[in-house]
């Protein structure tokens, strides 16, 4: 129907909406200098605005996005490439150099190996200025108009390379399929067979990619040592993320080691591999210090290839300050560049490390806008953060179905490191519960689940404690007890003090239970900083110190409420009663309870400053829908502005709770 009012318009009309439909900026000023160049005068824009096809104005807009594919698909190729190269001769190359090359590339009639350099030249400048998006789409093009069959091969390379750190591994599949293997040199088809590997992890995640990534790596030693290395710690990360189901973890560690070394001077990555390898093959003494010295070069220097490895290692080293500030490095590295295959995995990090800090409303806006990101570019399911999450707060409903669905996910993709962080949560959820049987069986299975099973060892030792099976714990607590004296984090001598403790007695179990609190009360980990005093509390008033206990139970259901964490919540409630004294549930005011998830998670930009176009940017939604978004919440909230929601979002908790002592 629109074609059919498009073929009746003047032909310099229809010229002119084809210029405005090649041009999806719809600015007005370069819409008439390249009318200009086409002979087009400003009359002929009249018949389209007649017949309701086009608004014009500061902008030229179409009435309906069909009527801009309807002129452009209308179009033969010879006026499509006229309209481009008008367009591309009116753009000022010092002002848009990458939407000039664009129109230029689109101009050209066949190969054309001055477009495709300049093509490539501009892509460069695109991604030194974080635009991996805009950087495909120029290599893809490049690639297109290159006439030499080898150059071409190569350039298909590069670009398939880009659509994959874009987000887009259906776009960089799409090109390897096209690629000709033939045409490339042996370092090519390596590189080729790599890019394969890695787009079977990113889209799957699962037991299939380590093993091809292992093949590209043994493939690229003889080719590129460096490039090699860097294959081999991709191969180490993706098998530990499929770990104990059949990955052979230990048979990439010893490849690794046995991989040429590093060229001098070494860098972060290949710090971290020959750590990881060392670790994995003989254990954390030999280890642990190099990878050590790998994150004190990822947090002082610029290897960027190794944050994703990075913060998977500061989390298994249990080095929380690290952990924090790598995952907050690599979401920013993330969204300057655009770089969307490692955005919602470094949210994922950066929303675990938050929630062991107690703002469980910060790492649920993190969640969701990975979950946002993982949608919209049709990725795999981030790990199972919201789990993790669910059991901190307590929900067993919510955690049950979360659970349920996680674990079946990944199980058929064969992610072992996931179920051994459901498992592990399961453990975390039933201890705050009470129900220690079923978190003792939960934190055993969380122990032989994966490759980094010492978090789940003070959930273990905890529930063995309660359930009176303190036999059960030795052995977890003997590797935990060696795992921490290597790591010498704050946060792995805290937790180890206070599982020593739980297996103690007398004033030795009362040293430790100090010693405890004293470690982790110079880190930012509120959550575990609360568990201590818990169990300090209930410690007490087993040696029938109720005046003591009180004390640390108090402090440990204060702490307990700030953090929304409501089943250890509940349970410190139900140790101060049997001390005598009833803690008075607070009178909260949650502002945000009433919000849905996604309104919370806006509110909660627009209180850190950001525009509407800059939420939509991060969260995939149009600036419009942001507005909408932020209406309903004022409504929700009472208030008129954004000015006003830092006052409200930060006043979300008043605690007006006073302890009521029993009456004599």
């Amino acid at each position: 129907s629109f074609t059919r009012r498009v073929e009746q318009l003047p032909a310099a009309t229809r010229l002119l909406l084809l210029a405005a439909a090649a041009e999806p900026t719809g600015a007005a000023p370069l819409l008439w200098r390249a009318a200009a160049r086409l002979g087009i005068g400003v009359d002929a824009a009249a018949p389209a605005e007649a017949g309701g096809l086009v608004e014009l104005g500061a902008r030229i807009s179409f009435r309906h996005p069909l009527v801009r594919s309807a002129v452009y698909g209308a179009a033969s190729p010879e006026q499509r490439r006229t309209v481009h190269g008008a367009l591309a001769d009116a753009i000022d190359p010092g002002l848009d150099p990458e939407r000039r090359v664009w129109h230029r590339a689109h101009a050209a009639p066949g190969p054309d190996e001055v477009v495709a350099d300049e093509l490539e030249r501009t892509a460069d400048g695109a991604q030194g200025r974080g635009s991996l998006v805009a950087a495909a789409a120029l290599l893809e093009r490049a690639a297109a108009l290159t006439p030499d069959p080898r150059r071409r091969a190569e350039r298909v390379l590069t670009a398939a390379q880009a659509s994959l750190d874009a987000g887009s591994a259906a776009a960089a599949s799409g090109l390897l399929d096209v690629a000709d293997e033939a045409l490339l040199d042996e370092l090519g088809r390596a590189q080729l067979e790599r890019m394969r590997a890695r787009i079977a992890f990113v889209t799957r995640r699962g037991r299939d990619a380590p093993p091809l990534l292992l093949t590209a790596a043994r493939r690229l030693e003889p080719l590129d040592v460096r490039l090699a290395r860097e294959t081999y710690l991709e191969a180490l990360d993706a098998a530990m993320f499929a770990a104990s189901l059949g990955s052979g973890v230990l048979e990439l560690a010893e490849a690794a080691r046995a991989a040429p070394p590093a060229p001098e001077p070494p860098q972060a990555s290949d710090l971290l591999l020959d750590g990881l390898a060392a670790l994995l093959t003989e254990g954390y003494a030999a280890g642990v210090p190099t990878l050590k010295r790998a994150l004190d070069a990822c947090l002082h220097g610029d290897d960027l290839r190794a944050l994703q490895p990075a913060m998977r290692t500061a989390w298994w080293l249990w080095d929380h300050e690290a952990w924090l500030t790598l995952a907050a490095r690599a979401v920013q590295f993330a969204r300057d560049t655009g770089a969307l295959s490692l955005l919602p995995l470094a949210l994922t990090h950066l929303a675990a490390a938050t929630v062991l800090t107690g703002d469980l409303a910060a790492a649920a806006a993190l969640l969701e806008e990975a979950r946002s990101i993982t949608t919209a570019t049709g990725s795999p399911s981030i790990p199972p953060v919201e789990v993790y999450l669910a059991a901190w707060r307590g929900l067993e409903p919510e955690y049950t179905r979360l659970a349920e669905e996680m674990l079946a996910d990944a199980e058929a993709r064969g992610e072992g490191l996931a179920i051994a962080i459901i498992e592990y949560s399961t453990a975390i959820l039933h201890n705050g519960l009470g129900n220690h049987g079923t978190a003792l069986a939960a934190a055993q299975r969380a122990c032989t689940a994966g490759e980094s099973p010492q978090w789940a060892i003070p959930e273990l030792v905890e529930a063995a404690a309660r359930t009176g099976r303190p036999e059960l714990a030795k052995t977890a607590l003997q590797k935990l007890y060696d795992f921490a004296t290597y790591s010498g984090t704050e946060l792995a001598l805290g937790l180890r003090a206070r599982c020593l403790a739980l297996l103690a007695q007398g004033g030795a179990a009362e040293d430790l239970f100090r010693e405890a609190l004293d470690r982790l009360g110079r880190i930012r980990t509120r959550a575990h900083l609360a568990r201590a005093h818990l169990l300090y509390g209930e410690w007490l008033r087993g040696e029938r110190r109720r005046l003591d206990a009180r004390q640390q139970l108090r402090t440990a259901h204060e702490m307990f409420v700030s953090m929304d964490v409501r089943a250890f919540a509940d349970r410190s409630a139900r140790e101060l009663l049997a001390t005598g004294e009833r803690a008075v549930k607070p009178r909260v005011v949650e502002t945000r309870s009433h919000l849905t998830a996604q309104e919370a998670q806006i509110a909660r930009l627009a209180q850190e400053g950001l525009s509407n176009q800059e939420i939509g940017t991060r969260l995939f939604l149009s600036p419009r829908t942001v507005e909408y978004h932020l209406h309903k919440v004022f409504t929700k909230l009472g208030i008129g502005s954004r000015t006003e929601l830092r006052n409200v979002l930060a006043g979300v908790v008043a605690n007006e709770a006073q302890t009521e002592r029993p009456r004599a």
